[in-house]
């Protein structure tokens, strides 16, 4: 791509948003070095091998590596010299009470710090989900480090908003770009960066750029539990949850995204989001009492759904063998953090069932969270259904639509599905005889 104004970058961690940042970049012609300290995963990288299972990585990584605009490292020095903008894409997991957990971030920044030349002006662009109020203190702390040195710098905050399974298109294509700086001269530099990109660009203060990501992720959680909840609603007025969805996105105030009853949302981002910000509400003494309903009902909707196996097999699940069906929080990733497809998985083992697993993406991950007890992981799909009592879908995997069910429910003990996600049409397993029970329907 034709770049207006090519900039030397450099980019902190290699994880979701790191990595897919640090290629994507460079295929726009920046000339980007992307800096983890981890030995293994840096060559990893280099031989083609991706850390994370994100669709085009590896080829699109492999094509800017070979041209030379995109360079691994491990080494700090060399990468904080090279980049005018230095972008921190660390990971900020929730801490025992919730809250964000900031010392990688803040660890960045020192080094950051330790490392920039007199006289060299740098932006130090925060791209990782933090709460309210981080930036300045990422300024803060430069500032203590540097103390005295003529060391000339801005922060930016750069918020993401890429979804795991489909980060590189958002990344070309976003709804818009969020900036937030006290400086006009930063904010010119970081805009010319995306100028090339047929959205706004939004341009705003540190705050107000912190809060829009936690404040978008949070409203669309919201729509998540909402729906839930309608589904709950559906189950007992023997209402079709789908089409209330489809009546209620058709209205263009509202939208369909975001709409499809489940099991509930997890992964890295929501539910940590969602709680940062009520978090913060309460450290600015105000009790938003929404986003507790919204917690409240993301966890509830994981256990209607274990009391559908409970009231059809009752509570103890012992010499019972259950094929589980996706193990990522979503399609497309091989992510299982917050999944609650594990989640309903460990409760499932807690009351005795043992369990026969397959995820396209996700099983070695699953594999790491859940231990070998009372588990088998199945590397042929086929195999879940196999002798199995029951089977239950977790994950919206399109694969599993795809499925021929007239041979599959022949494999099985009992033929019985429960569907987590809506995944499979309701009048197809009646034809084939199967007892089928979903979310809201």
């Amino acid at each position: 791509m034709d770049m207006s104004t090519k900039q030397k970058i450099t980019i902190i961690g290699t994880g979701y948003v790191g990595l897919v940042s640090a290629a994507v970049f460079a295929d726009w012609g920046h000339d980007v070095m992307c800096l983890d300290i981890n030995h293994e995963k840096i060559e990893k990288i280099k031989n083609g091998i991706m850390p994370i299972y994100e669709e085009g990585l590896d080829e699109l990584v492999k094509k800017v590596y070979s041209n030379g605009s995109f360079k691994p490292t491990t080494n700090y020095e060399e990468a904080i010299s090279h980049g005018n903008i230095i972008f921190i894409c660390v990971g900020t997991p929730s801490n025992q009470s919730g809250a964000a957990d900031l010392k990688y971030v803040f660890s960045a920044a020192e080094s950051i710090a330790r490392l920039m030349k007199e006289n060299e002006y740098k932006i130090i662009v925060t791209k990782s989900t933090v709460p309210v109020g981080t930036n300045q203190r990422v300024e803060d702390k430069i500032k203590e480090v540097i103390a005295g040195r003529k060391v000339i710098f801005d922060v930016v905050s750069n918020p993401e908003f890429l979804r795991e399974g489909t980060s590189i298109y958002d990344a070309n294509h976003p709804d818009r770009v969020v900036l937030g700086s006290k400086s006009s001269t930063a904010l010119n530099v970081m805009s010319s960066v995306y100028e090339h990109l047929n959205c706004p660009i939004v341009k705003t203060d540190l705050a107000s750029a912190e809060l829009i990501k936690y404040a978008a992720n949070s409203f669309l959680a919201t729509k998540i539990a909402f729906i839930n909840e309608i589904s709950q609603i559906c189950e007992r007025t023997k209402a079709n949850v789908q089409y209330v969805a489809e009546g209620m996105g058709l209205d263009n105030r509202i939208g369909p995204k975001f709409l499809n009853a489940g099991i509930g949302y997890g992964g890295s981002c929501f539910p940590k989001d969602v709680e940062a910000l009520y978090r913060t509400s309460n450290e600015n003494m105000y009790d938003f009492r929404l986003l507790r309903g919204v917690m409240d009902a993301n966890a509830r909707q994981k256990y209607h759904f274990i009391e559908k196996i409970t009231n059809k097999f009752g509570e103890n699940l012992s010499g019972l063998t259950i094929g589980v069906l996706g193990a990522a929080f979503k399609n497309g990733t091989d992510d299982v953090r917050k999944s609650p497809a594990i989640e309903v998985i460990r409760v499932l083992k807690g009351l005795g069932a043992k369990l026969k697993l397959f995820d396209p993406a996700a099983l070695e991950n699953a594999r790491r969270e859940l231990g070998q007890d009372y588990l088998e992981f199945c590397t042929n799909s086929e195999d879940v259904f196999y002798n199995a009592d029951a089977v239950v879908i977790l994950t919206e995997w399109k694969e599993f639509t795809l499925f021929d069910y007239s041979k599959l429910k022949d494999k099985m003990s009992r033929q019985v599905i429960f569907d987590g996600r809506n995944l499979l049409k309701i009048e197809d397993m009646s034809k084939l005889g199967i007892e089928y029970y979903s979310i809201g329907r």
